[in-house]
């Protein structure tokens, strides 16, 4: 079947190949025969189309020709000849126009019918057929009145999706789009509505209000007319802060083909048993949900006394009563390290269909746009585990309609407004019934007495009474009996049994004795771990077994309930079981030192893989030459990939190994896998905890007086405080890294000090040109690192430090020198075989170039290593790199272009944190005032000022100029 396309230039394919249209003319009229809609136009209609009131004279001759020559182009019987004229004769879908226009009447009713994401998939459907400007360089004045409508009709349709963007809570990657298109359509009102509407959900209140004054004051100049009453009244609802205006009246749903409705709840246990009463209390309030501001359960009991089970097993029967959709954590109440709420919040905001460049940083933020997201949603929050109601508090949705079920050891009493359970033990007849389910009814039967020994042995705790269960079930030849006679014995039980955790103790003991030697052992010193869970590989390490014989093992130990299986290959413990794994490793484990070199194997086998990773990304880079040797195989990671996978798969895992191993035996290997983890400090992700554990391997280090552990580790303290911009404390972390590096006699803690030191002296001088001294000292600092890097034959640092060396040079004026150094460090990364750092290189190759003047080429390079950024996950280079091309654009007199990119480095998030932001704000603020958005701009401005006076910057000299008056770019 041929296909056309009007939406672009005029063409026509016949399967894979693709058809002839011809001259420009004989274009004319396959476009004027196709926009019929089959429908016959005459000669004279299709001499008028292409030539209007001065056709040649040849006019009918012509039409004829090209008449002609399509007809043997196209298939057989698509252009006909009747009653005098001509038309075209296609199937349905044959035309991209006719195909668009069928999309966009299918959005309009999904649409109509509540189906958000299905119309704004059709919309995006519709626009992916256009392929630049429609009948491109099609002439006559029919032509040129279908791409006035079409143009038209096309910024209707993206009116109508980002209408739906918004709807969909999609504010903060709406407002870069909306940026750039009221720069390209000034006068479109509806455009600078949405954005209005997308700031203002966006935390950006002056700069809504900013873009009406513009608008006001645009159309006054142009139009003299006054905005319409729609955008009026949005700014006067934008200054009352009206609430209907905070989130969309409609729920917000996942940016794609379908709604996000999240069903995180954990299975129930099919022999859930008794608890009637609770579960009827609970189901009450759960039902009753809508309508209500927010319902809280929280239930409070001893470990093991089965308030998780319970709470999922009310959670699955309320699920009819949120249809859109359920969340579940385990806040790790109980352990050593709690789920962090933003952590949670992150995840939530994910699960709900947010994007990731959407999610804010702070807790607050984060906290505050889940409130907002669940607005108009009925989902139900499953809490377990819970510490305390502070870490409750955040994560609560707040809104009509939710509810949350909360667990936790503790009673919360201090969670206004929570329905508050106490969980006791289970009754005699539910014990019974619970473990009679497990056993089976026969083994029961005739052993009724034995069975209700057994689960008052337990204490009629739920867990304890379906580990001995369990036990009793997997061996046939055991009678009730035989298991109450071993519970009779006291040695087997803690004294403490009914009461408190020592209660959960008592219980796992029953089926820790219950263990063969090699399962036993394997309990006791995975327990001993802090990470949240463990690899199958990490867990092999750890008990120097082969990986099919520790999987062997520990399956076998998720069959007793001591061990959880949290996906494939990853195991858990119980917060309270893993307390208990360690009493018993505390206890049992000999010789005593076999505990110590259990968490040395662990901490070999992060720091080994870890820096595995380190050579694949870095080949060239001497550091994983420099750090401690480990007795431990090289893992084979197959590609860069499973690598960098690997890596941020296994970060709370490895800053908890760190910060567990920050003793006298473990400090160096520690301190030697933050250096090898430090893609985990750049990537945004988990640069908060990295940092926590940088700075506890700095105090552990300066209290065991080890020069060479403290220098490293204070070396990868500053280079973290330079990627979030704190570049003064980042200098003084640095200058005792230096001295310490001396004492140490350490060549990488030398190179690296003196290369990021000269970061961090730069970056506080920005504004430095006119003084040459500050410059002679970072450019002093960076010779130093290159001087060190080249003895040392690191030519992956050396790189890194030619460039640093560029970014100085141009700041002294020495543009030319700037160039060929920057050129240096990306020949040197490519001849070393790199495909990520190259990024770094180019990055500043572009900068150089375009400071130079030669912007074209400047941007060609910023955009190379935006695009490996991206692909390489490092969030924060990534919106680095559309700051810069920000700049680039801004210099080259493209505003428009530099909004936008400014726009999508705040979305992401740049290094340099709030130092950065503030930049990005002022190059935002320098492009909207190229635009003539004056009060918008100056509202960037503003922020951007009260950015830098909060850090004392010195470009907050820079803003308050930008201020004085508005100025002109």
């Amino acid at each position: 079947m041929a296909r056309f396309s009007v939406l672009g230039p005029v063409r026509a394919r016949l399967g894979d190949a693709q058809l002839s249209t011809g001259s420009p003319q004989q274009q004319a009229l396959l476009a004027a025969l196709l926009l019929r809609n089959r429908r016959t136009a005459t000669a004279a209609e299709l001499i008028d189309a292409i030539w209007g009131e001065e056709p040649p004279s040849q006019a009918l001759a012509a039409i004829r020709t090209y008449a002609s020559r399509l007809r043997k182009v196209l298939p057989p019987g698509t252009l006909v000849s009747e009653s005098g004229g001509y038309a075209v004769r296609i199937a349905d879908g044959a035309l991209d126009l006719t195909e668009a226009e069928a999309l966009w009447t299918r959005a309009e009713r999904a649409r109509a019918h509540g189906e958000l994401c299905e119309a704004r998939a059709l919309v995006n459907e519709a626009l992916a057929l256009w392929d630049g400007e429609p009948l491109a360089n099609v002439p006559g004045p029919y032509a040129e009145a279908q791409r006035t409508r079409l143009e038209e009709w096309r910024l209707q349709l993206v009116e109508a999706r980002l209408d739906m963007d918004l709807e969909q809570g999609r504010h903060a990657e709406s407002v870069s789009e909306l940026t750039a298109l009221t720069a390209a359509h000034p006068l479109r009102e509806r455009l600078r509505e949405l954005l209005m509407l997308a700031l203002y959900r966006s935390g950006r209140q002056a700069e809504a209000l900013a873009v009406y004054a513009d608008t006001r004051r645009l159309l006054a100049d142009e139009l003299g007319v006054d905005p319409r009453p729609g955008l009026q009244e949005l700014q006067q609802r934008i200054l009352q802060a009206d609430p209907a205006l905070a989130e969309p009246a409609a729920p917000a749903a996942e940016p794609a083909a379908g709604i996000v409705r999240p069903a995180q709840l954990p299975a129930t246990v099919q022999d859930f048993t008794g608890r009637v009463s609770f579960v009827k209390e609970l189901s009450d309030i759960l039902s009753t949900a809508e309508g209500r501001v927010m319902a809280v359960s929280a239930l409070a009991g001893i470990g093991g006394v089965g308030k998780t089970a319970l709470a999922v097993h009310v959670a699955h029967a309320a699920r009819p009563h949120f249809p859109d959709g359920q969340l579940y954590v385990d806040l790790q109440g109980a352990g050593p390290r709690v789920a962090e709420p933003e952590t949670v919040l992150g995840a939530f905001l994910r699960a709900l269909g947010t994007a990731d460049s959407a999610i804010p940083d702070t807790l607050e933020e984060r906290a505050a746009l889940f409130r907002s997201v669940l607005d108009g949603r009925r989902v139900l929050v499953l809490l377990d585990n819970a510490r305390d109601a502070a870490q409750v508090r955040p994560l609560l949705p707040g809104t009509e309609g939710c509810a949350a079920l909360v667990t936790s050891r503790t009673r919360m009493v201090d969670l206004a407004g929570a329905h508050l359970v106490d969980l006791d033990v289970m009754s005699p007849d539910e014990a019974l019934q619970l473990f009679t389910k497990i056993v089976g009814d026969e083994r029961v039967a005739s052993e009724r007495k034995a069975a209700l020994d057994v689960v008052a042995a337990c204490g009629f705790l739920p867990l304890a009474i379906r580990i001995a269960a369990s036990r009793l079930a997997s061996r046939r030849t055991w009678t009730v009996s035989t298991l109450a006679a071993k519970l009779a014995d006291e040695r087997r039980r803690l004294d403490e049994l009914q009461a408190g955790d020592l209660a959960v103790a008592a219980t796992f003991e029953l089926g820790y004795g219950q263990l063969e030697p090699a399962q036993a052992r394997a309990f006791r010193l995975l327990g001993l771990a802090d990470g949240p869970d463990i690899s199958l590989t990490a867990a092999a390490a750890m008990l120097d077994l082969p990986v099919e014989d520790t999987e062997d093992l520990l399956e076998s130990l998720v069959d007793t309930s001591l061990l959880e299986s949290a996906a494939p290959g990853r195991y858990r413990y119980h917060d309270l079981v893993r307390l208990y794994a360690r009493a018993c490793a505390e206890r049992d484990e000999l010789p005593p030192a076999e505990r110590a070199a259990a968490l040395s194997r662990l901490l070999d086998f992060y720091l080994s893989s870890a820096a595995r990773v380190y050579a694949i990304e870095r080949p060239g880079d001497r550091t994983v030459d420099h750090l401690e040797p480990v007795d431990h195989p090289l893992p084979g990671f197959t590609d860069d990939t499973k690598a960098l996978d690997w890596l941020h798969t296994e970060a709370a895992c490895i800053l908890a190994c760190v910060q567990q191993s920050l003793t006298q035996d473990g400090l160096r290997r520690a301190v030697d896998l933050l250096l090898a983890a430090k893609d985990l400090a750049e990537s945004g992700a988990s640069s908060h905890r990295f940092e926590l554990a940088t700075r506890a391997a700095c105090e552990a280090a300066r209290a065991t007086d080890d020069p060479h552990a403290e220098g490293r580790a204070r070396v990868t303290l500053g280079q973290v405080l330079n990627k979030v911009g704190h570049f003064d404390r980042a200098a003084a972390e640095l200058e005792r890294a230096a001295d310490l590096a001396a004492t140490a006699d350490d060549p990488w803690a030398r190179g690296n000090a003196a290369n990021e030191l000269a970061i961090a002296v730069a970056c506080m001088n920005q504004h430095a040109g006119s003084d040459p001294h500050v410059l002679q000292t970072v450019e002093a600092h960076v010779l130093r690192a290159i001087e060190v890097f080249r003895q040392d034959g690191n030519r992956h640092s050396e790189a890194s430090a030619l460039c640093n060396w560029s970014r100085v040079a141009a700041m002294m004026g020495r543009t030319d020198q700037s160039i060929e150094l920057a050129r240096q460090g990306v020949a040197l990364y490519d001849a070393l075989g790199i495909s990520f750092r190259v990024a770094n290189a180019k990055y500043t190759l572009g900068i150089s170039l375009s400071q130079a003047g030669r912007h074209a080429e400047g941007l060609v390079e910023l955009t190379e290593a935006l695009h490996i950024f991206a692909e390489n996950r490092q969030r924060l280079w990534e919106g680095t790199a559309h700051y810069r091309i920000a700049q680039v654009h801004l210099v080259a007199r493209h505003p428009a272009q530099a909004a936008k990119h400014a726009e999508q480095a705040l979305s992401t998030g740049c290094v340099g944190g709030d130092w950065m932001r503030a930049n990005v704000l002022t190059v935002l603020g320098k492009a909207l005032n190229g635009l003539g958005q004056l009060d918008r701009a100056r509202a960037c401005w503003t922020k951007s000022l009260a950015l830098h006076e909060q850090r004392g910057a010195r470009e907050a000299d820079e803003v308050r100029a930008l201020l004085r008056p508005v100025a002109v770019v």
